[in-house]
């Protein structure tokens, strides 16, 4: 299954105000790669993710298209666009069946009164599945007898276990995963993305969002890095860490403490009220007049790259 986003734009109104959360995203997403997107808390990274499932609030205002092209056996291609389609049409062919959603602070996303084999149990009763917890436990790396915890009792491994099990319920071929190693200490953040690497290696496509660009490394095939609510550069992972072409990228590249360990001079802008030209300007060190123009985005959106 292959996800094709094209011009996806998200708006929230607020009193007095409109915040441009996402601006014309496009990406493509293919079975077996990983794309991680990436950039600083605040750039509109986790309203993509929950805009593609349709978990928006009333005042978010969705436009462009986000494609799911699903082989069929008679009439080509199945296609389902996300953005378009209603909410009972997401709620029961979409979530869990086509898409798995791995939260952030999974935890809390888990029921604090329940156990995490009712929880399993229920989701597979859901989605029809005759898969039993256990069984689905085991793939995700639990012992049986941890499903008989509550999330307080659970570690942030295991809680990471059971958001995986359930995000793999509905056996979906596709698996965004959103910020899914926060809180986490690096060898949980370690094993969390080679579990994300295996899911990508048997076949299933994998949308990770992260501000962890370390763990992005390890992880993924493609990247796409946002700033104020636009994709600036998509590239292949390994040219892209190796020489990445706008400067926002580079910056954040040259942050780590493995790297340079300078941070970007500045912040990022707001985004109630983005510039009419290129968001980056005033942090950026290549700065020109020309910059007062929004780059066209060829891979990289900057007129400077």
């Amino acid at each position: 299954m292959k996800l094709r986003v094209d011009g996806l734009s998200v708006r929230f109104r607020l009193p007095g105000a409109v915040v441009h959360a996402v601006t014309d995203a496009r990406f493509e997403l293919r079975p077996g790669r990983c794309l991680a997107l990436v950039g600083e808390s605040g750039c509109g990274k986790s309203v993509m993710a929950h805009a593609l499932l349709g978990l928006l609030p009333a005042n978010a205002t969705v436009t462009g298209h986000a494609w799911l092209d699903l082989p069929s056996s008679a009439a080509g291609n199945d296609v389902i666009d996300l953005v378009a389609e209603p909410e009972k049409v997401l709620a029961q062919r979409v979530r869990g069946r086509l898409i798995g959603l791995i939260p952030q602070s999974p935890a809390a996303h888990l029921t604090p009164v329940r156990t995490a084999r009712a929880q399993l149990a229920e989701t597979l009763r859901e989605l029809g599945r005759a898969d039993t917890p256990d069984a689905l436990a085991g793939r995700a790396g639990l012992r049986p007898r941890d499903l008989d915890r509550y999330p307080h009792q659970l570690s942030g491994g295991m809680a990471q276990r059971v958001a995986n099990a359930l995000a793999l319920a509905g056996d979906p071929p596709l698996i965004l995963a959103d910020e899914p190693t926060t809180g986490l200490d690096r060898p949980l953040v370690d094993a969390t993305m080679a579990e994300l690497r295996r899911l990508c290696d048997e076949g299933r496509a994998v949308l990770v969002i992260t501000h962890d660009l370390r763990a992005a490394e390890r992880v993924a095939d493609d990247i796409a890095v946002m700033y104020a609510s636009r994709i600036v550069e998509l590239a292949e992972a390994a040219p892209f860490f190796s020489r990445p072409r706008h400067p926002y990228a580079k910056g954040l590249l040259d942050a780590l403490p493995t790297r340079r360990f300078v941070p970007i001079p500045g912040r990022p802008p707001e985004l109630t009220r983005l510039p009419a030209g290129c968001a980056f300007q005033p942090r950026c060190p290549l700065a020109t007049p020309e910059c007062d123009d929004q780059p066209i985005m060829n891979g990289v959106a900057c007129h400077h790259a």
